[in-house]
């Protein structure tokens, strides 16, 4: 049980890659909040860890709204006895060409992306400090490092993800807490199961291990860099990509 007796917040940790997530940190033994604004279906998945055994709420959040994401702290605290794990992985996508993109398009992605995991951040350091112990795993993605056509939006997101990763993890190593990053590749999700067979087949054939992720494989690197095995990494991206980006 690497976790036993860690408290554990999964921000968009409802469904696909989030659900894994929750899943896997709980059957590790932590306590887990699943954060999300999805109510019916994060409270099936909270549902689904207690019939597994494990202990975890469910709590409305909309991670740009500051008062969210502190009442998500709170209510952690108060139900759950504490905080150690913070895992930022709510995100959205609004896909277009930069010529073609709105403003809208652009700051919606912004707000979510990369402004919900610093308000997530800043509610739950006060209290990570305070323990002297945390670890923050904030889901990036390999188009932070490599962009993509017709994601400018979202590979920017994702790119200050990873530099806010580095910031948060050089500003409170002194207090025990880590702060790290995962970049995953093209993971099989709604998103790629929705894509034309032949598009998916192009897409796997960049693939050096020719296959796309799972969530699973995601959460078993998100489960590395939560528990005390990496207690002594900080600041560093985990790529979960098959071999896609080296």
């Amino acid at each position: 049980m690497l976790l036993k007796d860690r408290v554990a917040i999964v921000t968009g940790g409802s469904q696909g890659i989030g659900r894994a997530i929750s899943l896997r940190l709980s059957a590790e033994g932590a306590k887990v909040t699943i954060a999300d604004v999805n109510e019916e279906v994060g409270l099936k998945t909270a549902e689904e860890i207690k019939a597994a055994g494990g202990e975890a709420i469910f709590v409305k959040v909309d991670v740009t709204n500051p008062e969210d994401t502190d009442r998500m702290v709170t209510e952690t605290v108060e139900k759950l006895g504490s905080l150690h794990i913070l895992v930022n992985n709510a995100g959205i996508t609004r896909d277009k060409l930069i010529l073609r993109m709105t403003d809208e398009d652009w700051d919606r992605v912004l707000d979510v992306n990369l402004k919900g995991a610093f308000n997530c951040i800043r509610s739950s350091i006060r209290v990570l400090a305070k323990g002297r112990y945390g670890r923050i795993v904030n889901i990036a993605s390999i188009v932070g490092i490599t962009g993509n056509p017709g994601q400018a939006n979202y590979s920017a997101s994702k790119g200050g993800l990873i530099a806010l990763t580095k910031t948060v993890a050089k500003e409170f190593a002194s207090r025990g807490i880590t702060c790290n990053a995962v970049a995953p590749g093209f993971i099989d999700t709604a998103m790629t199961q929705a894509m034309p067979q032949k598009a998916r087949e192009e897409l796997i054939g960049r693939i050096p291990l020719e296959r796309l992720g799972t969530p699973e494989d995601v959460a078993e690197g998100v489960l590395f860099l939560a528990s005390d095995m990496a207690s002594y990494i900080t600041g560093e991206v985990l790529n979960i990509n098959g071999g896609m980006f080296m």
